[in-house]
Order: structure tokens, then C-alpha cells, then sequence
């Protein structure tokens, strides 16, 4: 993937070239203010430039143009570069980018529908164990669960199989997040997707979901993110065209790599194309902390909610 970028103020054109099939074990990854990364060796650096050897050029790069640098593994063209949480819970990636036609087809199995007595909604499985993430709004108030996990044949047609005697692993009301855990299946291994490592992206760019809006089954539908920081009611959202619709609650939002950058989650019903997702960056933390979250059926304190602080009392002025 070859692009130029101009830096106006030295009047000096580079190429920007990222070289998946690098050789090196253990390349610099150079991230800059635009979003472009450049995998090469630093050769030289002081206070004004970088000199970066990308194998068939030296680049010459401001440093006030380098957001962050950091040593990884190259990620080869078709192939993952993976990390796992501490207690493996989720998986971090670096993926390459595809279509989202074949993203929708790799990781389309991972998405479940969410039922309860009072609703449904959506979910995914993020490891094997079958921890599943789901919005706390769709499994509020409810103890009897279940998931239907879509499994697709040798003849590539999807089964439905329903699951239940799901369990609560942990719920947060605040961030609208809740985690499941679905009984294993002998015959059938759970599909999983990928955390984004990060809340990188940029406004314009490329996302989609998957989920079962109105109860209509692993519908794909696809946007640009509209912003990445909305702040409502003091929590930042992710904005995006994505099509939103009930039922959409609690499944996941992919970027052109087919990583998971947020758990959607609501849209503004007055407008067309103002949906919202919850930043990877929140999940993260809730499933890194989700003993803190975790929910005991037998607990009343399990699921509370604060109340709104009283209004102040008027106070008559003395006459």
C-alpha cells in the first residue's frame, strides 16, 4: 500500500510505504499525526527527524509529525498479530484490511442473538470458554437467558442452534455493559473475534456491524465513523451513520480490519444515521475489572443503580 503525504512546512513529499512482508524480526512501528503507520528500522534520530530504512528507501520524517513508536512483530499480509489479556479472557489484533464482505463471512459466527423473556437483543463470544459481551439494557431485570449461536456448515449455510441456562458473569449498568457465559457445546467450537488495541480511529473512516435488528438475523450493515469522542451524560461514545435498530443493542462494531472497536448500543430515534457504540477502551476495562462487576443472584446490592441526588429546597427570602 503506497501513499503520499506532503509536509507543508519542508515543502517535502514522502512516500508512505507499509511493508507487511518485512523480514526484520522485531521492526520499529512509527505512528504518525495522520493515522498512516511505516514499519522500518530507525537509522538516525534527533530533535528534528527520524531517518527510517523501509527496506527500498531511507525516509526522512519530522518528529513533530510521529504520534507514538513502538517495536512489534511485522503483521504479514493475511496474517494476525496477537495478543492476549493477562488472564485471557479477550484477544487483542493487528489485522490486515479486507472487504467487509469477507470480514462479515470470517467473524459473522462470532455475533449471537440475545433473548430474554422481556426482549432480545445481541451479543459476541470474545474466547473459546464462551464469554459473551451483550449491553446490560438487554439482560436487565433478567436471570433466564438464552443465545443462539449461528454455526455454518460444511455446505456453507448457517445452523441456529439456542443455548440455554446462560450465566451472568458480570454486569455494569453505568457503561451499559454485561458479560455472559454460555455452556460449552461438544460438537459445535465457539467462533471468537478480536479487540481493536486501541480507540484510534478517525472520523470518515470505514466501520460496520452485525447484529439482529428487529429480530432479523445477522444483518450486516455498514457507516463511517461520525466522530470518535460524542460526550453524553458525561460518557464518550462513539458516533456513527452505521444503521442502528433495536435489536442491534450489545453486538459489535468492526473497523475495515475486522477488529472490534465498540459495543453498539443506542441510536437517536428523531434522526437517520445517529447511531452510537461504546469505545473498545471501556470494554476493555470492564472485562479487565469485572470481579468488580460481578453478579451474585443471592446479593441485593447486585444490579443497583444510583438514584438521582434530591433538589435543592428553595428558601424564601425574609421579608
Amino acid at each position: 500500500m503506497i501513499q503520499n503525504w506532503c509536509h507543508t512546512g519542508l515543502r517535502t513529499c514522502l512516500l508512505i510505504i507499509i511493508l507487511a512482508t518485512c523480514n526484520s524480526v522485531q521492526a520499529d512501528w512509527i505512528e504518525l499525526v495522520s493515522g498512516h503507520k511505516i514499519q522500518g528500522d530507525v537509522l538516525k534520530e534527533n530533535n528534528k527527524h527520524l531517518l527510517v530504512d523501509i527496506g527500498i528507501e531511507v525516509l526522512r520524517i519530522p518528529v513533530e509529525q510521529v504520534r507514538s513508536r513502538t517495536k512489534s512483530e511485522p503483521v504479514a499480509d493475511g496474517k494476525k498479530m496477537i495478543t492476549k489479556s493477562k488472564d485471557k479472557i479477550y484477544s487483542v489484533a493487528e489485522l490486515p484490511v479486507k472487504s467487509i464482505k469477507e470480514l462479515a463471512r470470517i467473524y459473522g459466527e462470532a455475533v449471537t442473538l440475545v433473548q430474554t423473556p422481556s426482549g432480545l437483543g445481541s451479543g459476541f463470544i470474545i474466547n473459546d470458554r464462551g464469554y459473551c459481551v451483550t449491553n446490560y439494557h438487554v439482560v436487565e431485570k433478567e436471570t433466564r437467558i438464552a443465545v443462539t449461536i449461528f454455526h455454518r456448515t460444511a455446505s456453507g449455510e448457517f445452523q441456529r442452534r439456542q443455548i440455554k441456562d446462560v450465566e451472568i458473569v458480570a454486569l455494569n449498568p453505568f457503561f451499559d455493559l454485561a458479560l455472559l457465559r454460555i455452556p460449552r457445546q461438544k460438537d459445535v467450537p465457539f467462533r471468537t473475534v478480536y479487540l481493536a488495541e486501541n480507540d484510534q480511529q478517525r472520523e470518515g473512516e470505514e466501520v460496520f456491524a452485525i447484529g439482529n435488528p428487529l429480530g432479523l438475523e445477522r444483518s450486516v450493515s455498514r457507516g463511517i465513523v461520525s466522530t470518535r469522542n460524542r460526550n453524553m451524560q458525561g460518557i464518550v461514545y462513539i458516533q456513527t451513520t452505521t444503521q442502528i435498530n433495536p435489536g442491534n443493542s450489545g453486538g459489535p462494531l468492526f473497523n475495515s480490519r475486522g477488529e472490534v472497536i465498540g459495543v453498539t448500543n443506542m441510536k437517536l430515534i428523531l434522526g437517520e444515521g445517529l447511531g452510537f457504540a461504546i469505545p473498545i477502551t471501556y470494554v476493555k476495562h470492564f472485562l479487565d475489572n469485572r470481579d468488580a462487576f460481578a453478579f451474585d443472584k443471592t446479593s441485593p446490592n447486585t444490579g443497583y443503580r444510583y438514584f438521582d441526588a434530591p433538589r435543592r429546597k428553595t428558601v424564601d427570602s425574609v421579608k
